[in-house]
């Protein structure tokens, strides 16, 4: 067990009287006021250095941070330091919005899952691009990691508005990103899965690719032929990967004391989605023979479970609930584990 699991976990997960958003926003709140000196201590101890080029990107190492953690790139200086060898901010919407009604975020401890339904709560796209300009050359001099920018829907916007919505979004965000990941899965707002149909996808496509690369995160939901259709889509109209996947709606595989939480809405993540993200990771890497590249995120808890995300495929992993369950931690083994399968597999690049 490693000190984060026997002494830091504890204490968080006591935070706010165990709500565990209280304690997300506490966190974060730590984080971002971390001192250079500390920042150098923990990068001593959690940074791998295993370089990796991928959609034309020179990422330090294959593990991310994936949506979802820091919505608003409030503690942007600390995720590196974690380990961490690019960070993914959002899902920020054009519009700012508060979310769904709390509580809105659950621990499922013996299952290592979590259940949210936040609902794209986010300070909105204007106020990232302000944060991100005050910062300065991020990837030169402050970040020191790719950063990727994952953009939604404004749950006020209609479906038949929504390119305009996630457009405005783009076009205050890209100058900031490395990449921009677009979020059509998100099972927290209304509507939203349907932007994965071919149509919809497609003219979303046409119009945010070309300044940055582009990456659609999808559904683990999704039937293979419908992921076929989409990862159609995707190749013709020039996205340059996929982030395979979301959050889930099913229940499986949750251990009998978290049963009484199956009922809360919202999508699924952790331990749980393991295999199920995996499998969608390869199905995705034999469907397109390994042209389009794969983030692969969902149920990541392990060294073990990265390195078999990427034999499945994935070019990159990202974590999220692993890194809520284990800390720094599995960031440096999940990198470590990554730079083994590559060592292995020859180490392909894909530009």
């Amino acid at each position: 067990m490693t000190l984060f699991e026997s002494a830091v976990r504890p204490v968080l997960f006591r935070v706010g009287g165990g709500d565990a958003e209280r304690a997300h926003e506490f966190t974060l709140g730590r984080l971002a006021r971390l001192g250079g000196s500390v920042r150098a201590v923990l990068r001593a101890r959690y940074a791998t250095d295993d370089p990796v080029h991928v959609f034309g990107v020179r990422f330090p190492n294959a593990v991310g941070l994936a949506a979802g953690m820091d919505k608003n790139g409030v503690a942007l200086s600390a995720w590196p330091a974690l380990g961490f060898g690019f960070v993914e901010v959002g899902t920020v919407t054009a519009k700012a919005q508060p979310g769904n009604d709390k509580p809105r975020l659950y621990r499922l401890r013996d299952s290592e899952a979590i259940i949210n339904r936040m609902g794209f709560n986010n300070a909105g796209a204007a106020a990232l691009a302000a944060r991100l300009a005050a910062l300065g050359p991020l990837r030169s001099s402050n970040l020191g990691v790719p950063l990727g920018i994952s953009l939604g829907k404004s749950k006020v916007t209609p479906l038949e508005e929504a390119v305009e919505d996630y457009l405005a979004s783009y076009e205050l965000l890209h100058p900031y990103a490395d990449y921009i990941a677009v979020n059509v899965s998100s099972p927290n707002t209304p509507g939203l899965r349907a932007l994965q149909d071919k149509t919809a996808i497609a003219d979303l496509l046409g119009a945010l690719v070309g300044k940055k690369p582009v990456l659609v995160k999808i559904a683990p939901d999704l039937t293979e032929p419908a992921i076929a259709e989409l990862l159609e889509v995707c190749l013709s109209h020039g996205a340059a990967g996929v982030i395979a996947t979301n959050t889930t709606l099913a229940r499986d595989g949750l251990a009998a004391a978290d049963q009484p939480r199956a009922a809360e809405q919202g999508g699924l993540s952790g331990r749980p989605l393991t295999e199920k993200a995996r499998k969608i990771v390869h199905f995705v890497h034999t469907e397109t023979d390994g042209r389009l590249p794969i983030v692969g995120v969902g149920g990541v808890m392990c060294p073990e479970d990265a390195f078999r995300m990427l034999d499945a495929g994935a070019s990159l992993v990202q974590l999220y609930s692993g890194f809520i369950y284990h800390g720094p931690a599995l960031v440096r083994g999940a990198a470590r584990a990554a730079a083994a399968q590559r060592a292995r597999a020859g180490a392909v690049e894909i530009r």
